[in-house]
């Protein structure tokens, strides 16, 4: 992993990031430069608090200069806008008792929780492979960057919440490209009903039950009675059409698909057909009763919501590279100030600049190679000057066995024309950070 190989090569004191990338001298070079940690006994500063470093952080310094910018909450910045037409939608639609929001909503809450908030409290098995290091940012063993919102949900049913948003920036380890980032933002929907909320309108309902004992099915947990989730999931479904229509208009065909999280059951993804494609929106589904009773509404039932705002950013707006979100650039962010937030705006492409594309092969190490640990490092080097990494090429030697990688980097900023000089001097920079920090055996 990232983190065991820079303890292995400290001693070599090299600041890779501020050679290839101009990162100011001011700023300190923390280990090798590729991570925030550093060794462990460390200690890392991150918004007003202290987190003592081990052999679980990873943080890069490129992903820390995204912690606080809270896109989602800068005016009239297209992640706002989504935010905002949802914020409206559900204010407007749902009212409680007094005539005030039946919904809260959460969008500054911190993105440091424990591992304990975002796989325990969400019923994630120890062994699943989305706690894995090389899928998520770790401050070390305890604490993390969180990867879902769904991190806070615990928190706020524990505090006597029944129906509440939660948004917030996320953050995982993943794939180098256009759809694809480090840091994103997600939207998160809860609404719990206790028996007479659910049965009210149903004739004689006050003779049916929310809960039973019973046998799992397809189509229900053991606690929940057919009747009882029957009437949580149309309420679900017709609460996320309403969403959907409200943000894409009328006359949107959607359909729902059959899926697997593990903090609800059972669990569906909404699929919208928007310009004769059929494109997932969002993943939902009615919340596992034992993650509900631990946090004390034990007599109540609920359904539970997430969705992406870049994804639905880049569909609603035609928003082409997920880089686009963290430009300041004013011909990009000029065209999403609106006087109204529902006014229907498409995205005039900025000028596109001239691709510079470089290969890098090499032969993989024996063990602890993760191919998430090589697109973090192209991503902590080159930043937003790389637009995409593609594996291209495998290949194992009929004799020593051993396995070559080979992989091709798209190189575009997208403000200006890239020279070759200074794309070589990064690729370079990725091709010297990849031996001394993976311990692969390079092929260039």
């Amino acid at each position: 992993m990232v983190c065991s190989a820079l303890r292995r090569v400290a001693h070599a004191r090299v600041c890779l990031v501020r050679k290839a990338s101009g990162v100011p001298r001011s700023r300190r070079c923390l280990g090798s430069g590729l991570a925030a940690g550093g060794a462990p006994g460390g200690v890392l500063e991150l918004l007003g608090k202290s987190y003592p470093q081990d052999d679980y952080s990873n943080l890069s310094s490129r992903v820390l200069a995204r912690v606080g910018r809270n896109l989602h909450n800068l005016q009239h910045h297209p992640l706002w806008l989504i935010k905002e037409r949802v914020k409206q939608h559900f204010y407007a639609q749902y009212v409680g008792r007094f005539g005030t929001p039946l919904f809260s909503v959460y969008d500054d809450l911190s993105p440091v929780v424990t591992t304990w908030q975002n796989f325990d409290s969400l019923l994630i098995p120890a062994e699943h492979p989305s706690r894995k290091k090389g899928d998520n940012y770790y401050l070390n063993r305890t604490h993390m960057l969180r990867a879902h919102t769904s991190a806070h949900q615990w928190d706020l049913l524990r505090a006597g919440l029944d129906a509440f948003l939660v948004v917030g920036d996320v953050y995982r380890r993943d794939q180098v490209d256009s759809r694809h980032y480090p840091v994103f933002h997600q939207l998160e929907g809860v609404r719990l009903f206790c028996q007479h909320e659910l049965f009210a309108s149903i004739k004689d309902g006050e003779s049916l039950q929310l809960f039973e004992q019973s046998s799992r099915s397809a189509r229900k947990q053991e606690t929940h009675t057919m009747e009882a989730v029957k009437l949580v999931e149309f309420h679900l479904k017709q609460t996320l059409t309403r969403l959907v229509t409200h943000l894409f208009g009328d006359g949107l065909d959607i359909r729902w698909v059959d899926c697997y999280f593990p903090f609800t059951h059972p669990s569906f993804e909404m699929e919208i057909n928007f310009h004769g494609e059929w494109l997932e929106v969002l993943g939902c589904g009615v919340m596992e009763q034992q993650l509900v009773n631990s946090a004390g509404a034990q007599d109540r039932i609920g359904w539970a919501f997430g969705l992406g705002l870049e994804r639905l950013a880049m569909i609603l707006y035609d928003i082409p590279d997920i880089r686009l979100f963290w430009s300041e650039d004013e011909r990009f962010l000029k065209q999403f100030r609106l006087s109204d937030i529902n006014q229907k705006v498409t995205f005039q492409p900025l000028s596109k600049y001239p691709a510079v594309i470089n290969d890098i092969s090499f032969w993989l190490p024996s063990e602890n190679y993760a191919e998430n640990d090589f697109y973090d490092l192209v991503r902590t080097i080159g930043g937003d000057l790389v637009e995409k990494v593609d594996l291209i090429d495998k290949f194992e030697h009929p004799k020593t066995h051993k396995t070559s990688h080979c992989y091709r980097i798209t190189y575009r900023h997208m403000e200006r024309t890239l020279s070759q000089r200074e794309v070589r001097r990064v690729h370079e920079a990725v091709q010297q950070a990849a031996v001394q920090l993976l311990a692969v055996e390079g092929r260039f």
